[in-house]
């Protein structure tokens, strides 16, 4: 087989490998922005935002949230801190015990994709497997709103991932 062949082959295969779990979640999938959050200056997680065509984000249309870890945590620290960002931004959720079948805990590069199914329910796939879908009235603005909403921990980290 003639080497430029090969190569082209080689760099076609390489760039499916590494195709976002959302662009196979929801058709036209598109990255927006990304952002990495910190904790006290030490980096937790990068963050991804996918929209259709990469588009601004609409509350209304399907998105995708993907984190990718930098750092080992907790089953525990995944499910508590949603459950306190949840209590922060708008009052508890009677939904730590299906957090807690979502929620694995992770080593530094693992990832965790949430994809919005309209305003009532997310799918969560970890390492680009389904885990659950997390069903609740409005938790799609409740939990993207963690992230992409008007009150998070950092307007900065914030508009970076909504790529503004």
């Amino acid at each position: 087989m003639p080497r430029p062949l090969l190569l082209a082959l080689l760099l076609a295969a390489s760039q499916l490998a590494h195709v976002p779990v959302a662009e196979a979640a929801f058709a036209g999938a598109r990255e927006r922005g990304s952002a990495v959050y910190r904790y006290f200056g030490l980096p937790l997680y990068e963050a991804r935002l996918f929209t259709p065509g990469g588009a601004p984000l609409d509350w209304n249309a399907p998105f995708g949230l993907e984190l990718r870890y930098m750092r080992n945590l907790t089953q525990y620290d995944l499910v508590e801190g949603t459950m306190r960002e949840l209590e922060r931004t708008g009052g508890a959720l009677p939904v730590r015990g299906k957090l807690e079948t979502c929620f694995d805990a992770v080593s530094k590069g693992d990832r965790y994709l949430a994809v919005t199914q309209g305003p009532d329910r997310i799918a969560f796939f970890r390492n680009g497997q389904q885990t659950c879908t997390l069903a609740h009235p409005q938790i799609t603005s409740r939990f993207m709103g963690i992230f992409l909403g008007e009150n998070t921990r950092s307007s900065a980290f914030t508009r970076k991932l909504r790529g503004q």
